[in-house]
């Protein structure tokens, strides 16, 4: 709720300030391409990332992000649906974290612009803003460090024990999710229950979780399970 309501008084700024704000724009592909192509080449010390599932926004961000100049820090923070777009190119990021609930689009340059894309636009659509006010920035930045703080560092298939991704765990990690008991599992899946027990501590090892609804969750962030329909924050 409190991000929703940083965003909405940021986007309020916007508009009682419109001289700050170089342009609103339908987030098509080619436009936004190009646009954050140029906004990332002025970068001189970092670039921070929002991806969510809209694969238009991420697949033309992470292009953009090659055009980085030598030297400047990128942060990328992913929504679980951008997960699997990350995935294709985390060996280019060094510094990827998840955040398991629905942020804004925002590409953030040196602290002093931001790209600010509706969460609201769907799959290619909607509307963007290019944003210089030093107030609304600062804001957005303090959106962007709160949600980096509480993310996840993504591990990319490099770091991924083969373990986690066969069939059999799998079908453990959905049932943790769903909150099934270890009896009813272990029924489920045909095992004795100590043997289903020795699976799920193995994976709530390799997924560094102390619960068994956190490994159901860590899942998602890591893009072994789809993710559930949920509200935005």
């Amino acid at each position: 709720m409190q991000a929703r309501a940083l965003i909405e008084s940021t986007v309020s700024l916007h508009r009682r300030r419109p001289a700050a704000v170089s342009g609103v724009m339908r987030t098509d592909g080619a436009v936004t391409a190009e646009t954050l192509e140029r906004l990332v080449l002025r970068a001189r010390r970092s670039v921070s990332v929002t991806l969510t599932g809209c694969a238009v926004f991420a697949e033309a961000v992470l292009r953009s992000l090659e055009q980085v100049p030598s030297g400047v820090v990128v942060r990328v923070l992913c929504t679980p649906a951008a997960v699997d777009v990350v995935l294709n190119r985390s060996r280019r990021l060094s510094a990827v974290r998840v955040f398991r609930h629905e942020l804004n689009g925002l590409v953030v340059v040196d602290g002093t612009l931001a790209f600010l894309r509706s969460a609201s636009g769907g799959e290619g659509g909607g509307r963007a803003a290019i944003v210089t006010d030093t107030t609304a920035v600062s804001a957005l930045e303090l959106l962007y460090a709160s949600a980096w703080s509480r993310g996840r560092r993504f591990l990319g298939h490099t770091e991924l024990s083969p373990r986690l991704r066969t069939e059999f765990t799998r079908r453990i990690l959905e049932r943790l999710r769903a909150g099934h008991t270890d009896a009813a599992a272990a029924r489920d899946l045909q095992v004795s229950l100590r043997t289903y027990r020795r699976h799920v501590a193995e994976i709530m090892r390799e997924l560094d979780a102390s619960s068994r609804f956190q490994a159901g969750v860590r899942a998602v962030e890591l893009g072994l399970l789809p993710q559930e329909r949920q509200s935005a924050v």
